[in-house]
Order: C-alpha cells, then structure tokens, then sequence
C-alpha cells in the first residue's frame, strides 16, 4: 500500500517526531514490516523505514470509527487509516536510513534475537561466560538477548 496521508496530532510522544517524517511518508510505498527486539519497523520504497516503540500502553488502532484523544500520529492509505494510540506518551517514532538500521543506536547495541540464527548454545555460554548474576537479570539485559521481557524470561 501507499502511504497517501500523515498526519502529526502533536509535537511529540517521549520525544519529538523527526522534523521530516510527514514528507518522507507521504506517498511512500510500504515494502514491508518487520521487528527488532520491541520496536516495530516499516520499511518503504524511500529507503527510509520507521521505527517505532510503544513503550508500555501504545497501540496501533486499525480504521477506528472515530479518532481518540490520544490517537497521536495517523497513517493512512487508500483502502486503511492507522492511528499511533499512546495516553502515557512511552512510546516514541524515528525515521531511519533502511541501509543503516544496524547502526542505529538502540540496534547497535543489541544481541542477537532468541530465535535468530546468531542466537545458539556457543554464544549464550561465551555471552555469559565471567558473569555472576541472576541468570534472569542476564537474559534481561538487551545487550546479551535482545527483545526478552519479563514474561519469557521467567518462562
């Protein structure tokens, strides 16, 4: 789908919408969507892919009858309209290069996803190796694994 309309509601969410964001979507196409650890990507036809993290209570509504208070940022294409919902304002969204995800700041720091390929045996034992923690505050840690929380760490 194209991206037809964008529309900010507000500055910010944790932080500032990227100054071009209304621009650099507009028209784009969307050629995918994917995930690293908790944020959530939109890749587009630009070369630019939105990043996005909904913190504790964000959520994307799908076609709502009517747009809420807290519906902050809106995307909307010929056949849907996508309202970025977050009433505590954790969540924020940033415009990346697609060819630089990995250098992203928050991405470069991470481990390997659970279910990646990286993620095996060997690299768990030498990402571990020395350490004297709680093995639950180790898999906690996004450096080491990225993307567990709580619940599938204690599972």
């Amino acid at each position: 789908q194209r991206i037809e309309r964008v529309t900010l509601r507000r500055a910010d969410l944790r932080f500032a919408f990227p100054p071009d964001l209304v621009q650099a979507l507009t028209g784009a196409r969307v050629t995918g969507l994917g995930r690293r650890a908790k944020y959530g990507l939109i890749h587009t036809d630009r070369a630019r892919t939105l990043v996005f993290h909904l913190g504790m209570s964000g959520r994307w509504r799908i076609d709502p009858a009517e747009l809420a208070v807290h519906d902050h940022l809106l995307l909307e294409t010929a056949a849907h309209r996508f309202a970025l919902n977050d009433a505590r304002r954790f969540g924020f969204v940033d415009l990346v290069e697609t060819a630089r995800l990995d250098a992203w700041p928050a991405f470069a720091a991470m481990g390997p996803e659970p279910l990646g390929d990286d993620f095996c045996g060997p690299y768990l034992a030498r990402a571990l190796a020395g350490r004297r923690q709680a093995i639950k505050l180790a898999l906690l840690d996004q450096r080491i694994v990225a993307g567990l929380g709580n619940i599938y760490v204690c599972e």
